[in-house]
């Protein structure tokens, strides 16, 4: 994520797309989009680098302030990106009343995004999507694993960890059996003899179901573990206290799923649509400004299910 080298980029964002097809693209923090990749070059005006500083209001009036340009060069696709309640979710978890202060000021930039466009004129023609890349769970000490507890079977070195929590993920060096490790590790982990244990499961990637879509890349290490809603991994046991949110876990669980609102001359007034993943979403812009969409994940008929026929 820290890299802006486009090889480590593989797919291709909506605003490369949407320039692809010669019109303009505009980014304000979304991820990934200071990387230029492609016929995307981040261009001065249409793009910022993401700065955590900047206040929130500076941010759509931003995009505002687009629709204040002449016709020909007011961008048919936008993003703006809000760090909150995400930050505050992780420090205090997702039921602190912080959070509720936090949806509520995000809240009001929708408001001041909305009478905005309203003041220009152009809030029925404009399609707004909100959207949340994720839920959040509260964690706290008392689900904690620790890999240090496994020594009795196998010792785990922090060398071999590449992510702790909430997905397990290890890289043994050359000459280490993965198979070996995983059936060791499992075997103290079904044990009853470690705290929580039975809280993390052991998979070769391979053999991860498969439904999560977490094996077909050399980026994923070969051994990773799933953890149960709410539980922590650590390498061992210390006197740092802690109880705040994380999310990654499994998406089958409630918590992890996130809000969808579509408005605009495409969606229904009031209507209310099944859940569907977020992966749907690149094929449902790509229907709204009529263009051709890159290959993907999502589903071609899916914007069918959501979009007003014709609109």
């Amino acid at each position: 994520m820290r890299s802006h080298e486009p090889k480590w980029w593989l797919g291709e964002p909506i605003w490369e797309t949407v320039v692809n097809h010669g019109f303009k693209a505009a980014t304000y923090f979304w991820p990934g989009s200071e990387v230029k990749k492609g016929s995307w070059t981040c261009p001065a005006n249409y793009c910022r680098n993401y700065d955590g500083s900047v206040p929130f209001e500076e941010r759509v009036d931003t995009i505002l302030n687009y629709f204040d340009m002449p016709d020909s060069e007011i961008p048919v696709f936008m993003t703006l990106y809000f760090e909150d309640p995400d930050h505050q979710g992780h420090q205090v978890g997702p039921d602190d009343p912080e959070i509720t202060d936090a949806v509520t000021r995000i809240d009001t930039m929708i408001g001041r995004l909305i009478e905005g466009l309203e003041n220009r004129g152009v809030f029925e023609d404009v399609s707004i999507i909100m959207v949340g890349d994720h839920g959040m769970v509260g964690t706290c000490d008392k689900k904690l694993i620790y890999l240090d507890d496994l020594a009795p079977w196998i010792e785990i070195p922090a060398t071999w960890v590449q992510s702790y929590t909430p997905l397990l993920a290890i890289r043994p060096p050359s000459g280490y059996s993965p198979s070996d490790i995983v059936e060791k590790m499992n075997e103290g982990l079904k044990s009853g003899k470690l705290e929580n244990g039975r809280n993390l499961k052991m998979y070769l990637k391979d053999d991860l179901p498969s439904r999560l879509h977490y094996a077909a890349s050399d980026r994923i290490p070969p051994i990773i573990g799933l953890l149960e809603e709410g539980f922590k991994v650590e390498q061992e046991k210390s006197k740092r206290k802690e109880c705040g949110g994380a999310h990654g876990y499994d998406n089958a669980f409630f918590s992890m799923r996130t809000i969808f609102i579509g408005h605009g001359p495409q969606f229904a007034r009031g209507r209310k649509v099944p859940s569907f993943e977020n992966v749907q979403i690149y094929n449902v812009v790509t229907s709204i400004l009529k263009i051709q969409g890159a290959p993907n994940n999502g589903t071609p008929s899916f914007p069918e299910t959501i979009l007003l026929p014709n609109a």
